[in-house]
């Protein structure tokens, strides 16, 4: 039997041609589903958790397609927020593969991801699909998709440059590629440029949070006279709520199914607390300078010093990372990313060079090992967190 291939990247493709023939050679799953397709520099899984959430608590059967996975392959393939049945995935991930061998052009391991899920999700009699980017937006594989109930832009800045473009409006022109023939929402803490951008392809501008409260158990605020919360934690998360609540509203789902889903809303590797032998670790995934301050903001809630084990992807804008990140902490380990596309450990060091007490490592078990202080981050990148996680698992 062939070997499942889920949630691998060996290469990028872009553009949606062969996505959009190995779903019509599959008998258009996109078409049988109401999509919420869902972009953004940053906060893309976290809208995507907290609709999905939203979805469940109305009843409606949900499935939800994000990427990279963090701890499992499967929970890139999530049917009413938990990953799928092994067999009914593989079943899938089959239909899949025997549909692209003859396809003229191959489709890329994401394009076969993205196909999977939708005929998973379609297989399976979901209603809903969540659907998230992978790379920008209007040249990736989930905008092959013809049908969509709604848009969300959840963020822009800079990244992935090199792909994307090195200014705010050339990322605008990626992340708005998915506005085509649906509804649109995008939050009101955007660029001006980008605001009037996305403005002008129709999107809707969701209006802000107030009372912004955060706490160790999570993040509470008022929207449109009504009190939320969500155990994802940091300000932007009240701005990702607010668009996942106004979603909602566009779908017809009432106060009591959103207040609850919020509520009841987790998601991996997103400043994940791990309390284990007298030490706090805390997991997360970010790995651009937008994508700090959550952090930050939760290491306010943490006393004494700390260390910081920091990996990154060769695609990464590794000083200004650094700069960001470094007066946090009073001790600082690098390691390579356990991937491909890993760093040169010697640009990261170069990077890190200017802050004190920094000082690197063979990999991730190892740099935790030789951790000082009571409280540990480890972040840059998602890639080392499973590995991470299994060794804070391990310690009594």
């Amino acid at each position: 039997m062939e070997k499942l291939r889920i949630g691998m990247r060996e290469g990028s493709k872009f553009g949606t041609e062969r996505t959009r023939r190995l779903l019509n050679a599959l008998g258009s799953p996109d078409k049988k589903l109401k999509i919420i397709h869902v972009a953004g520099s940053n906060g893309k899984g976290s809208v995507c958790a907290m609709l999905t959430s939203i979805l469940v608590a109305a009843g409606k059967r949900t499935g939800t397609f994000t990427s990279p996975f963090v701890f499992d392959p499967r929970g890139q393939f999530c049917i009413d927020s938990s990953p799928a049945d092994m067999l009914a995935l593989k079943a899938a991930a089959a239909e899949v593969s025997c549909a692209a061998e003859d396809l003229p052009d191959s489709p890329s391991e994401f394009e076969k991801d993205v196909a999977t899920a939708l005929a998973l999700f379609a297989g399976e009699g979901c209603e809903y699909c969540v659907l998230e980017c992978g790379l920008g937006g209007l040249y990736d594989a989930t905008n092959a998709i013809r049908k969509k109930k709604l848009a969300i832009i959840t963020s822009v800045s800079l990244e992935h440059t090199d792909v994307l473009g090195a200014d705010i409006m050339d990322i605008c022109r990626h992340k708005g590629g998915i506005i085509n023939g649906c509804p649109a929402l995008v939050p009101s803490n955007l660029p001006k440029e980008a605001e009037e951008y996305f403005v002008s392809l129709g999107a809707t501008v969701v209006g802000a949070p107030q009372n912004i409260t955060l706490s160790e158990e999570g993040t509470a605020f008022t929207f449109g006279g009504s009190a939320y919360f969500t155990p994802l934690f940091g300000e932007e998360q009240a701005y990702n709520a607010t668009l996942s609540i106004s979603a909602a509203r566009m779908l017809g789902l009432g106060q009591k199914e959103v207040s609850a889903g919020l509520a009841r809303t987790s998601l991996n590797g997103r400043v994940q607390t791990v309390k284990r032998g007298g030490t706090t670790y805390i997991l997360d995934g970010s790995h651009n300078p937008a994508a700090f301050a959550p952090l930050l903001q939760r290491l306010a809630f943490e006393s004494g010093q700390k260390t910081l084990v920091y990996t990154c992807l060769s695609d990464k804008h590794v000083k200004e990372c650094a700069a960001i990140l470094a007066p946090a902490f009073a001790e600082i380990i690098l390691t390579p990313a356990p991937s491909i596309r890993a760093m040169d450990i010697n640009m990261v060091e170069e990077a890190f060079l200017p802050y004190k007490n920094v000082r690197s490592c063979a990999d991730i078990p190892s740099a935790l090992a030789q951790a000082t202080y009571k409280t540990v981050v480890v972040c840059g990148s998602f890639t080392p967190l499973k590995e991470a996680l299994d060794w804070i698992e391990q310690r009594q």
